[in-house]
């Protein structure tokens, strides 16, 4: 064993990505000794980490109980297993394990307002992000979206942080104690590394965990709080409130509005974001800026004004009367469900395209969901043949090798006043390099086609 990894003060950083490098220059900063490790042979930024810090020992490939033991801290990237077996022997000798997220809370004196869910955290983050600016705040804007947290430090000092945490980072804090927390959803996802949807829900519910308000929907009764019994609690929800911490739609002379208890906020007409899910989202960050108590004329404005993120059920382009729609974040069942219920409308039929890395998802709601306001299906991906066994019986389908023969087909399906969505269910990778690439292509595809 290499003596450098024999020093009880280390921490070693598992993962070198662009989480793991942030953790680098926070601990130099700090003045900390550690070293690295990576379960890739040649991940992606090791020459430039080697310019960068020559003298910090690698370890790269499989993890070894020897290394993950002999340091005092491991701060786990999420993209790595807290399960690895060479991590979890290394908790039972008292090593600690934590990620860059607990490092980030141990720093900061700010407020904190933390976003996690299955679905829509970006967009939610983001519009809390704007209602604050829009407050006159100076807001940091990190996690799992944009900037890595240990990065914002290094930023002009905030009044309030606005963290997007997925379940991997939960996973490894201790200290968010957020002013507000939210949980906004819960489908199956990364069920490929969960044990089942019950261990995936108490990773999300860790985020209540010591917090002052907690945010859940309540039609979702997997978001109600285990943890953070004791904090006080926001609702939010499409139906109408019936109580002053409950925030949902309601009728204000004959319009829909959404509202805090009886106290009217805005109408729904004037919502940016397209659609019942755009509508439950605004929703969720209401409630989150009244438990940071901004102004209500700020979060209004910027509700009103707030664009829809890249990917996200962006309408990309009419082509012949056809609109199309980018939701390629769409990574998993319950987000293409949310995107084909909030753009559902009986005069617009829906073509849809699905496939990709299914994750371990479980495919049959789609059975029942996808029977009505559905013309077609295009299939591509891997996990393509799974996704059609679950399919309505009389739907029609097509496989196909790529994403442009797919839009292609559709294309030459669709009417006009029709609609297609690229909402996948499924991750990217096996054949994009990420969600982004594959939003990107389906673009490309519309904006190729002829006026």
């Amino acid at each position: 064993m290499n003596s450098a990894y024999q020093n009880k003060d280390d921490y070693l950083i598992i993962g070198l990505g662009k989480t793991g490098l942030s953790i680098a220059r926070f601990l130099t900063a700090k003045g900390k000794p550690f070293s690295i490790a990576d379960t890739r042979v040649n991940p992606p930024g090791l020459e430039a980490f080697r310019q960068d810090w020559p003298d910090v020992s690698i370890w790269l490939g499989p993890l070894d109980v020897e290394l993950t033991s002999s340091v005092s801290c491991l701060v786990v990237s999420p993209g790595i297993s807290i399960a690895d077996p060479a991590i979890e022997a290394a908790q039972k000798l008292g090593v600690k394990v934590l990620g860059d997220i607990e490092l980030f809370c141990r720093e900061v004196d700010q407020p904190i307002l933390a976003i996690t869910g299955s679905n829509a955290k970006s967009t939610v983050t983001s519009l809390v992000g704007e209602m604050a600016t829009e407050a006159g705040l100076q807001v940091g804007i990190g996690g799992n979206i944009g900037v890595p947290v240990l990065d914002l430090l290094t930023q002009a000092k905030q009044n309030l942080y606005v963290l997007e945490l997925s379940s991997f980072q939960l996973e490894t804090t201790q200290s968010l104690n957020a002013l507000g927390a939210a949980l906004l959803n819960i489908s199956e996802d990364h069920l490929d590394r969960y044990t089942g949807l019950d261990d995936y829900i108490f990773a999300k519910q860790r985020i209540y965990h010591r917090c002052s308000t907690a945010i859940y929907n309540r039609q979702d009764s997997n978001t109600l709080p285990i943890h953070g019994l004791t904090a006080a609690r926001l609702s939010f929800g499409l139906n109408t409130p019936s109580q002053e911490n409950e925030l949902g739609l309601g009728l204000v002379d004959k319009q829909r509005w959404l509202m805090k208890g009886e106290m009217p906020l805005m109408p729904a007409s004037e919502v940016s974001l397209v659609g019942e899910h755009g509508l439950a989202n605004t929703l969720a960050a209401f409630a989150l800026g009244f438990a940071a108590k901004l102004p209500l004329a700020a979060m209004r404005s910027a509700a009103a004004k707030f664009k829809a993120l890249p990917h996200r059920c962006e309408l990309v382009a009419l082509r012949k009367g056809i609109a199309f729609y980018n939701d390629s974040k769409a990574t998993n069942v319950g987000a293409m469900l949310a995107a084909v219920k909030g753009l559902a409308t009986p005069e617009a039929p829906t073509w849809l395209i699905l496939g990709g890395e299914g994750k371990g998802q479980d495919f049959s709601p789609l059975k029942s969901a996808l029977a009505k306001n559905i013309a077609g299906v295009a299939l591509i991906g891997r996990d393509a043949a799974i996704i059609a066994e679950h399919l309505p019986k009389n739907l029609l389908q097509k496989n196909f090798v790529s994403l442009p023969q797919a839009v292609a087909w559709l294309v030459s399906q669709a009417k006009s006043g029709e609609q297609i969505l690229m909402s996948p269910a499924c991750a990217s990778f096996d054949q994009f390099k990420s969600f982004e690439e594959r939003g990107e292509v389906f673009a490309q595809c519309v904006f190729d086609l002829p006026s």
